[in-house]
């Protein structure tokens, strides 16, 4: 059975969800849910060790935000 809750958000992080949700056309609890389960399942796909190498490398950390940023933005072109 589907629960309710409250989850208290800065204006400014508000903003973020509320414009990424509607650029992936998705009601903004709908988004929330999605993402948050999306980033569940991805974490389960790196184990402790590897993401502290990851995490250590700080160019690779830098450029994985830029293209997550640049994606979000839909910014570049997909490379086959």
């Amino acid at each position: 059975m589907p629960k309710t809750i409250t989850l208290r958000l800065d204006d400014p992080v508000y903003r973020e969800f509320r414009e990424l949700a509607a650029e992936d056309h998705r009601p903004l609890a709908n988004w929330i849910v999605a993402t948050t389960l999306k980033h569940l399942e991805e974490c389960q796909f790196v184990d402790d060790l590897e993401m502290a190498t990851i995490r250590k490398d700080r160019r690779l950390v830098h450029e994985l935000r830029e293209g997550s940023r640049d994606a979000r933005l839909k910014r570049g072109r997909l490379v086959g």
